[in-house]
């Protein structure tokens, strides 16, 4: 599988497998550990979390199973996020749903990642949403904390839009290597808003999540949920593609932008198809054709 570069000494595999659903997969550790190493025999070495995934449960799933082979950190990448403080029986002391940049929380909830995951380090750490009380000064003076202390190697952003992004980015002395959006052929906004235009700018590689819609593409009823299922159908004729969804992230990863898709399902067939369409070539009319359907309307 193609591997993509994020800085001098970080590299991601295109097709990154995601665990917000991790807690209803219903896998016990070790079926973890097997779903981990058959990704990885298919090019996957990057996994993404957040501390909140699962009601604060995922992270430690994945701890238990990485617990089982410790070898497996060293063929990895670990991306996890923070800032997001859900009010949750794990989390007394939340009494609202708010977003938390300070210095103390990146650190603290950084360090529980780090012992839930059984890890010494992740690759990448993300702050998950813009926070209209960010204090950026703040915010980058955790990242260089955790930086110097080894404990977290690279940082970027979730949901940032270019001006939010570029605010922490003046800060801070490293690169931001990514920005997590939202990108499908059901949702193209960033290819118009200026979020994709921004990162192709700085040369930062953005992760997709949500690359199938949330299962809309299979399961949506609108007009256009079935005009794009439509469009995907009559491209996977022509490419010979066996299946819409092998064609939704071929869209995805044919954009010179170096999209990488998170594939958040537990089911090997599932992953499968996103990493058969790294083998699918669209033509430039062919991925304007799906985007078209996404629009309901020609380009300007």
């Amino acid at each position: 599988m193609k591997k993509i570069q994020l800085a001098e000494d970080l590299q991601f595999s295109q097709i990154i497998h995601g665990h917000w659903r991790l807690a209803e997969w219903n896998l016990s550790p070790e079926e973890l550990l097997s779903l981990m190493e058959r990704c990885i025999e298919a090019g996957i070495t990057t996994f993404d979390h957040a501390d909140i995934y699962g009601n604060y449960m995922c992270e430690e799933l994945f701890g238990q199973a990485l617990k089982l082979k410790p070898s497996l950190r060293d063929k990895i990448q670990i991306v996890t996020k923070c800032g997001i403080k859900l009010v949750s029986e794990k989390r007394p002391s939340h009494t609202i749903k708010s977003y938390d940049t300070s210095k103390e929380h990146i650190i603290s909830s950084a360090e529980n990642s780090l012992q839930k995951m059984n890890t010494d380090y992740v690759d990448v750490l993300l702050i998950h949403r813009p926070d209209p009380f960010m204090d950026p000064v703040e915010t980058a003076e955790a990242f260089r904390t955790l930086r110097k202390d080894g404990k977290v190697r690279h940082f970027g952003v979730s949901n940032f839009s270019p001006a939010q992004m570029e605010m922490l980015q003046r800060e801070f002395d490293g690169p931001l290597v990514t920005n997590q959006i939202e990108l499908s052929v059901l949702h193209e906004q960033p290819f118009f808003d200026g979020t994709v235009n921004h990162l192709q700018k700085e040369k930062v590689k953005p992760m997709a999540w949500s690359p199938l819609a949330g299962g809309r593409l299979f399961k949506g009823e609108d007009e256009k949920s079935q005009k794009v299922k439509r469009a995907l159908e009559k491209i996977a004729e022509e490419t010979e593609a066996s299946s819409i969804d092998v064609v939704a992230y071929a869209w995805l990863l044919n954009h010179p932008a170096q999209i990488m898709p998170i594939v958040g399902s537990g089911k090997m067939e599932r992953i499968q198809s996103a990493v058969d369409a790294a083998n699918i070539t669209l033509s430039r009319e062919q991925w304007f054709y799906i985007l078209q359907e996404s629009m309901g309307k020609d380009v300007d």
